[in-house]
Parts: structure tokens; C-alpha cells; sequence
């Protein structure tokens, strides 16, 4: 068996962003690239698209008119190698919602749902990477086996352009920043 056979071309072989720009949105649902490699993200589950959405729709009315909040979509973390992600969450700036790649000085906070097999990407990979790329900030979310989930707060410390930890939550996430906002994310 060929590796042809198994997945295209285009997934052993490094793109550049040029390329990336230039797929449909059809073809870059369900993939990331990391450091110019395809990596497919298996899809989301019912759990996970419910949890996003309550996060995102929280964080969109607790923002205010500066900033929206919205799920599913590319953010460029670097040009080349090409890096993009794309998170559970993102809040971002409203002004820049037509502006295409979605850049990490347009983001103020990611967040990202665990799902099996995200474990160690979502822990330690990609709180990596987005600070690196300068997100002020990062939550990781663990979908807890008694059905509520874990809410793990990261604030970017500018100086060294690493996270620092920040408060644990357990069903209710209450912050005061970015913005001031309580999300009941309760039995899901």
C-alpha cells in the first residue's frame, strides 16, 4: 500500500501559505498546518461543537461592541513555515472580521476543547505556539467524565512570550479579564 493510497499528495508535502490561500473553504475545514504539513483534526463532537458555542456566545455579549467572539475558523500563528490553527474559540478584534488571514495581533483570546487524541497537542503544543505568536490569551477546556468541564486559564506574559497559569474553573468560569464575564458551562 502505497502512501498515495492512504492520503493525497499535498498531505506529504510541505504548502505554503500561498498555496493554503488559495484552497476552498470546503478544504481547509477540519485541517491545521503546522510548520507547512497538513495535519487533519478528527472531527468535533456534538459535546464539543456545545461546549464552544455557550463559550463563544458568552464571550460575544460580555465583550462588547470592540470584539466578537466566533468558532471554527483559521488563525495565521506564522507565514513560513505556514502555521495555522484553528481554534474551539476566538475572540478577536471586530474591526478586522473582513480581514483575511485572521492574525495573532487581531486575537485577544483562544480557546480550545479537548477532545480524545487533543491531549497533548492542546496542552503543551499549542499553548506553545500561541504564545509565541503573542495571544494574550489561551483557556483549555477538559470535558471531565462527571459532565463538567474543567476550564484552564493561561495570561500571556509579554517579556518572555510564555503563559503563566492562570485560576482552574469547574463549571463556572468567572473572570474579570479580558473582559468581565461569568459562563455557566454546568452539566454538558
Amino acid at each position: 500500500m502505497t502512501a498515495e493510497m492512504v492520503a493525497p499528495a499535498w498531505m506529504h508535502e510541505q504548502i505554503t501559505a500561498e498555496q493554503y490561500d488559495s484552497w476552498s473553504e470546503e478544504q481547509c475545514a477540519g485541517v491545521e498546518i503546522v510548520d507547512g504539513m497538513v495535519v487533519v483534526s478528527p472531527s468535533a463532537s456534538k459535546r464539543q461543537n456545545r461546549l464552544a458555542r455557550i463559550l463563544a456566545n458568552a464571550l460575544e455579549a460580555a465583550a462588547g461592541p470592540d470584539w466578537n467572539a466566533d468558532t471554527d475558523f483559521d488563525v495565521r500563528l506564522q507565514d513560513v513555515p505556514l502555521t495555522n490553527r484553528r481554534p474551539d474559540v476566538v475572540v478577536y478584534r471586530a474591526e478586522t472580521i473582513d480581514i483575511t488571514p485572521t492574525r495573532p495581533e487581531h486575537v485577544l483570546l483562544v480557546a480550545e476543547v479537548m477532545s480524545p487524541g487533543s491531549e497533548t497537542t492542546d496542552r503543551i503544543v499549542k499553548v506553545d505556539q500561541y504564545a509565541k505568536a503573542g495571544t494574550a490569551f489561551y483557556w483549555r477546556i477538559e470535558q471531565a467524565a462527571t459532565g463538567v468541564p474543567l476550564v484552564y486559564t493561561y495570561v500571556l506574559d509579554p517579556a518572555s512570550r510564555a503563559y503563566r497559569e492562570g485560576d482552574v474553573f469547574t463549571g463556572v468560569v468567572k473572570v474579570a479579564a479580558p473582559f468581565p464575564v461569568e459562563i455557566d458551562l454546568g452539566q454538558i
